[in-house]
């Protein structure tokens, strides 16, 4: 019997928590067991406060990050008025085309309270990546898959109402 006792509440495993979390999210939910039991290894957790940048505007950073727990504030406007883009919370995935190559950041994250996420760093995701070069074609589709999406998704909530906006849409024709 453990030491915690029959009605102790259990203290969560974070590695469970990673792999649970990452199975969850667009890049990852297709890879087997074994290959996601890495990555989710090599993330590692980040304790943000209220105010905090995880990344901003302008910046080539390599990391992409999935939140545990909290919010966080997408916002656009380096000089001048900031503007909201939106929200994320908890299971959010952002980042993940950092994790492929340069990728300077078109938008800010900012936390809103204190907030935890899991940070993916583009060296430790190529090497694992060596270890399982078979996964790469699965990467690219669900990179692909997403980017259809996001337009698609895009189209039907604003296409008819965007006016200027639809003849810079295309990035799915990539």
């Amino acid at each position: 019997m453990s030491s915690l006792g029959k009605n102790s509440p259990e203290v969560p495993c974070e590695f469970k928590e990673n792999l649970d979390l990452l199975r969850q999210t667009y890049l990852f939910s297709g890879f087997p067991l074994e290959s996601l039991k890495v990555f989710a290894y090599l993330g590692t957790r980040e304790k943000l406060h209220d105010g905090d940048y995880l990344f901003r505007q302008g910046e080539d950073d390599d990391q992409a990050y999935c939140i545990v727990s909290g919010k966080a504030r997408l916002e656009l406007g380096d000089n001048g008025p900031v503007r909201l883009i939106r929200e994320v919370g908890p299971g959010d995935f952002i980042g993940g085309l950092a994790l492929l190559g340069d990728a300077r950041r078109l938008y800010s994250l900012r936390a809103i309270g204190e907030m935890v996420c899991i940070v993916l760093k583009r060296e430790k995701f190529s090497k694992a990546v060596q270890q399982f070069p078979d996964q790469m074609p699965r990467i690219f589709r669900a990179v692909v898959e997403a980017v259809i999406d996001w337009e698609g998704r895009f189209l039907v909530a604003l296409g008819a109402d965007c006016g200027g906006c639809l003849p810079r849409l295309g990035v799915s024709l990539l």
